[in-house]
Order: structure tokens, then C-alpha cells, then sequence
């Protein structure tokens, strides 16, 4: 076990404003690929919390919506990479006129995001094109919140057990990136050509299954997908299932691991073309036995954008270059 690293200061502040008000309920609120960060914190949340309620929307929604339950009551977390998204920060000025905390999560603190919301907190980019630390980044800031939230609101302390398993992440991402390569590459060889691409999980996992499905794979690949609830499977979605369909299964550490078994096992029935990525394969040495579920989607998510940039390399369709729409034309 490494040192315990100490909070995000950004964080901290925020922890010392929480705790001078009477906070009832948190809203986790974004888009896209920062709305799925957002799965992991609410299943945290509402796993580990006795009186607080979270809740998660798209930004858009948000707004329109307009929940009766948000006012001077609740701390709303927005989360954003380049802190532009417009939705975004029009839900950052929609809470604030309600009361509510506001708090953004951003590579730019001085974006539009930044300057909206009371608390801006900066994490790193691991689009950048360099190694982050992270402990520095988005996953991470976010459970520092949630975890910190709770132990302020309702005396957890959890938070001291969050950081310490948080403090070795790198290590575990290292070792994960080592032990799946081969295996990543074989399945990007073999999925290259592939029109279409199912991406299955649940509980905290759901999060980077949603995220590879709509940014990696239809977003940064034009891949036909879909991001299919575990739980939801034998509800209509397995009736396209055939030997020639592929699904990528990610298999998680928490409580609702039992549905992705149970899929798995319908997978290895009636389908051909399933990579599963389970975390009961990975050494989660350094993490705390109790975090290990919560902390799960962070290795999924940098073990799902390794293989898709090894995919993009095969299909020679750049990830970060080749849009058709997207901050190309008026939407």
C-alpha cells in the first residue's frame, strides 16, 4: 500500500462550504462521456448513503426538467473536459438561480463552465497526449467529492479509505494495460471490420460501457453500438443475438456483478464473437477490498481506450480527428 495522498484542494473547499449548509441531495450533471463518469459516483452514492439522494441527468435535461427536489438544499456537480459544453453551463446558471451549491469539474477552469459555478475544480487531460496522473483525474476528483460529501453530511469517513485506494491507481492501471495487450489487440483485429458492436455491463460498470458504446465506438469509430444494461438484456436486447453479433461484456467487482454473470452465460450459449474484460482477472493490490467494485470503471475505461486506439490504427480513422459533425456544423 502506498502513502495516503492528501485531498484535491479544489475538493477540500468545496467539503468546507458543504459543510455550512444543510445539503439534502446531490445532482450529477453533464454530457456525453462526462455524464458517464457520473454512473460510477451515483451507484457510490446510493450504495454508501443513509439520507442523502442523487440524482443524474443530461445537462439538457436538467434544465428543462427543472426538478422540484433542486434548491439552496442540494450541491449540483457538473462535469465537463474542455468546460465549453453549452448545455453544461447553462445547467451551472440554472442551479445557481435555484440556490443550489454549484461545483465544476473541468480541464479549464477559466472556461465558461469554470465561471459559472461557485467551486471551479481543475483536473487533468488525458487527452492531452500525455501520461496523467490519476489521482489528478476526472474519475478521481469526483470520488473524492462523493466520498467526502458523505463523510461531512453524514459522518461517514469514508473518505480516508477512498484516498488511500485511490493513491494507487497508477500502478493498477500499469499492471491492468500489461496483462490485457495481447488480448486487446486480438480483439481489435478481429473486431476491426465490424458494423456494428454491443457494449454490456451494470451497476458502477454501466458508466464506461456507456461511454465506449457512444464515444468511442460510434462517436470516434462511426461503429454502429449501443450500451445494453446488463439487467436489461432479457427485456428484448437478446433476441438480435447470433454467432455472427459481437458484444464486449464487462464484467465488474460489485453488487451487481450476479447480472453480468448471468448474461455471460447466455453470451457463451447462443454467441461467437464476446470479449470479456472481468475484473476478478486484475490485481487490485493497493486498493482497499470494499473500494474495489467502486474503483472498477476507472481500469474499464483506460482498458477500453486502449483498445480503441489500437482499433483506430487498424481502421486508419484517427480518434480525435475524424468528425463528421461534431464542432464541425451549427447543432
Amino acid at each position: 500500500m502506498l502513502n495516503q495522498r492528501t485531498i484535491n484542494p479544489g475538493v477540500q473547499k468545496v467539503l468546507h462550504e458543504v459543510g455550512q449548509r444543510s445539503i439534502t441531495n446531490i445532482f450529477l450533471v453533464a454530457c456525453g462521456g462526462s455524464l458517464a463518469v457520473m454512473v460510477p459516483n451515483k451507484y457510490f452514492i446510493d450504495r454508501e448513503a443513509d439520507q442523502l439522494v442523487a440524482h443524474m441527468y443530461n445537462a439538457a435535461e436538467f434544465t428543462l426538467l427543472s426538478p422540484k427536489t433542486l434548491s439552496e438544499h442540494s450541491l449540483v456537480i457538473l462535469l465537463s473536459l474542455t468546460g465549453t459544453t453549452p448545455e453544461t453551463t447553462k445547467a451551472a446558471e440554472f442551479a445557481r438561480e435555484k440556490g443550489a451549491l454549484t461545483v465544476g469539474v473541468t480541464c479549464d477552469v477559466e472556461s465558461p463552465l469554470g465561471k459559472a459555478v461557485e467551486h471551479a475544480i481543475f483536473y487533468e487531460n488525458a487527452f492531452a497526449g500525455k501520461e496523467i496522473d490519476p489521482f489528478e483525474g476526472n474519475f478521481s476528483i469526483m470520488y473524492q467529492l462523493a466520498a467526502g460529501v458523505l463523510d461531512v453530511v453524514e459522518e461517514k469517513s469514508i473518505l480516508p479509505d477512498m484516498l488511500r485506494s485511490l493513491s494507487d491507481l497508477q500502478t493498477i492501471i500499469e499492471r491492468s494495460k500489461a496483462q490485457y495487450e495481447e488480448f486487446l489487440n486480438r480483439y481489435a483485429v478481429a473486431f476491426q471490420d465490424e458494423k456494428v458492436i454491443y457494449t454490456m455491463a451494470s451497476g458502477a460498470n454501466y458508466g464506461p460501457a456507456y461511454s465506449h458504446a457512444i464515444c468511442n465506438l460510434m462517436e470516434m469509430q462511426w461503429i454502429h453500438s449501443h450500451a445494453i444494461h446488463a439487467g436489461e438484456f432479457f427485456h428484448g436486447p437478446f433476441e438480435i443475438l447470433d454467432k455472427e453479433v459481437p458484444f464486449i461484456l464487462l464484467k465488474g467487482l460489485d453488487h451487481t456483478r450476479p447480472l453480468e454473470e448471468r448474461a455471460h452465460a447466455f453470451l457463451q450459449r447462443f454467441g461467437e464473437k464476446t470479449m470479456v474484460v472481468d475484473a476478478k482477472e486484475i490485481d487490485f493490490h493497493g486498493v482497499e477490498e470494499k473500494m474495489r467494485g467502486y474503483l472498477v470503471p476507472i481500469i474499464f475505461n483506460n482498458l477500453m481506450w486502449r483498445f480503441i486506439t489500437i482499433m483506430a490504427e487498424l481502421r486508419h480513422h484517427p480518434v480525435f480527428t475524424a468528425r463528421r459533425y461534431m464542432k464541425k456544423v451549427d447543432y
